[in-house]
């Protein structure tokens, strides 16, 4: 079975902040350009088998089967949905900062029901 990847608005604001942050505060372009096709390339790779990365083992996250793609050091999160055949990816996130916090700010839908 092949899913549908669909990007939310969230996800598309961290992917345009990591080139953003790469491109400008680094000043390396060309490296930007290259975090930005790695992670789109994993993300497309979620149409087939999403659910074999590991799931977020803190609720509510783990009760709504969020999932985390690693990509160089960025965590891709992400909830595939096995009755719609679908694959929202809800956040790109580099790994040092602090999970928890940015998905509690910027994910504050996906606790409720």
């Amino acid at each position: 079975m092949r899913y549908d990847v669909n990007i939310s608005n969230q996800a598309e604001q961290d992917l345009r902040g990591i080139y953003e942050y790469i491109a400008f505060e680094l000043f390396a372009p060309e490296n930007a350009w290259a975090q930005i096709v790695r992670l789109e390339a994993a993300i497309e790779k979620l149409e087939t088998f999403p659910e074999k990365h590991r799931r977020y083992d803190k609720d509510p996250w783990k009760s709504r089967n969020l999932r985390v793609l690693p990509v160089d050091n960025y965590c891709v999160f992400y909830i595939p949905d096995n009755n719609n055949g679908t694959v929202t990816v809800i956040r790109v996130i580099y790994g040092g900062r602090n999970i928890e916090e940015q998905l509690e700010y910027f994910t504050k839908d996906i606790k409720e029901d």
